[in-house]
């Protein structure tokens, strides 16, 4: 049987304190600036597509997805 093998996103010094809230809405941002920029399928994307989804709880993400195809007036 394979060793499963589970990551995160690696230290960054700009978020020192333990709550990750900035942390995880910082990679959340850069993923989509990057996919903005470089398209979907690229690596460096989903480079921070990992980051943000291991520090972001999944309820932030399910909801952010709503909101980004369904913007308010």
């Amino acid at each position: 049987m394979a060793e499963i093998e589970i990551k995160t996103a690696p230290a960054d010094f700009r978020f020192p304190t333990t709550n990750q809230t900035r942390h995880c809405f910082t990679r959340y941002i850069e993923y989509h600036r990057c996919v903005n920029a470089k398209g979907e399928a690229t690596a460096d994307c989903e480079k921070f597509a990992k980051y943000y989804r291991s520090l972001c709880p999944a309820e932030w993400f399910d909801a952010s997805v709503v909101m980004l195809t369904c913007p308010t007036e």
